[in-house]
């Protein structure tokens, strides 16, 4: 069965950035599991392995705007110590969610000087080039519910609390 538009497919992959630095790899983890179409991955990957079938193993490299898009630097901003009230230890790295007038959004801590705290609202990964290497395991139809709920259910996917 060929990766089509409802179709449930698992992969193991690595990305990288252009350096070969690896962000993130399902070894160890388990397959991960997708449903194409439904926006559950970015959409370079989705295109990337659209027609392709089990036991395939795919080179993509996604330009950011069909990842995590590109860096906006208007979305770092300064704001003062004081609204992160109640949160002793503030390192850089650390995320929080912040309600903006577009509604809400995850921003990084990256500095943090005596009296104000620079947050990022950008995506980590925004303005990264990724590379993937993926190995399609298995390809199949979606339950009613997996397509009811627009992503899949079991080994690799979204698991319900009963």
């Amino acid at each position: 069965m060929k990766i089509a538009e409802n179709t449930v497919v698992l992969i193991d992959y690595t990305l990288t950035d252009n350096e070969g630095e690896v962000i993130d790899s399902s070894e160890g983890a388990g397959p991960l599991a997708y449903l194409q179409g439904a926006g559950n991955i970015i959409t370079g990957l989705e295109e990337a392995l659209l027609g392709k079938e089990a036991g395939d193993k795919v080179k993509a490299s996604i330009e950011p705007a069909k990842a995590y898009g590109e860096r906006h630097e208007d979305m770092r901003q300064e704001v003062p110590k004081e609204l992160f009230g109640g949160i002793d230890n503030i390192e850089v790295g650390m995320q929080f969610q912040s309600e903006t007038d577009q509604g809400p959004v995850m921003v990084t801590v990256v500095e943090i000087s005596e009296e104000m705290i620079t947050v990022d609202g950008n995506h980590p990964l925004a303005g990264v080039h990724l590379n993937f290497d993926v190995n399609i395991r298995e390809v199949r139809e979606p339950s009613e519910e997996e397509l009811e709920h627009g992503h899949v259910h079991g080994e690799g996917g979204h698991h319900h609390e009963e």
